[in-house]
């Protein structure tokens, strides 16, 4: 089972980036999908997930308005637009696919917003 992020890098304080995470191997209903993140010296945080076959989203307060998480299931991709980005976003994102009793996650991208 493979989870891997890519779309991440350096933006301008304002810009946009799309991450993309490609799922592969997984077995099993996929119940939860959804990204974290993690600043430097602070624990990782949900920023969005996706729940019952895209019915329901959730997305932190810090985010909201600004970031939408998607889900392709032709592709095994789960995708995460991040629009008006802000210095405060700049972390390591992690995605997390749950199916079953079993937890997925990614190795994480780096996303680094400057002023």
């Amino acid at each position: 089972v493979q989870l891997v992020e890519s779309g991440g890098g350096l933006v301008q304080a304002g810009g946009s980036l799309r991450l993309s995470c490609a799922a592969s191997g997984i077995t099993g209903s996929i119940n939860a999908m959804g990204w974290y993140c993690q600043a430097p010296e602070k624990q990782r945080e949900l920023v969005a997930a996706l729940h019952s076959g895209g019915s329901r989203t959730y997305y932190s307060d810090s985010v909201k308005g600004r970031f939408t998480i998607s889900r392709d299931d032709a592709k095994n991709t789960m995708s995460l637009q991040m629009n008006s980005l802000k210095v405060e976003d700049t972390a390591v994102y992690y995605c997390r696919i749950v199916a079953g009793p079993v937890d997925y996650w990614g190795k994480g991208i780096l996303v680094t917003v400057s002023s």
